[in-house]
């Protein structure tokens, strides 16, 4: 098979193939994870639910967490 007579899904096939046999199933998802694109607005998004919190009532979570576990 040739670059040329390959369709797309099977250039991507034997993409995967060679990244997974040259890094294993643990780095294949850590590569493939840097192109996630995303959506949304995450500063917008952090805003609406972080805002409503002071420093001093996130950090006696966090040590609450740390505490519990």
């Amino acid at each position: 098979m040739t670059a040329m007579t390959m369709t797309l899904e099977q250039i991507r096939v034997i993409g995967y193939r060679a990244l997974l046999r040259e890094l294993g199933p643990v780095n294949l998802v850590r590569f493939l994870q840097q192109f996630e694109t995303g959506y949304g607005d995450y500063t917008q998004e952090r805003h609406e639910w972080l805002d409503q919190y002071t420093v001093e009532e996130i950090a006696q979570e966090v040590q609450r967490r740390r505490d519990a576990g």
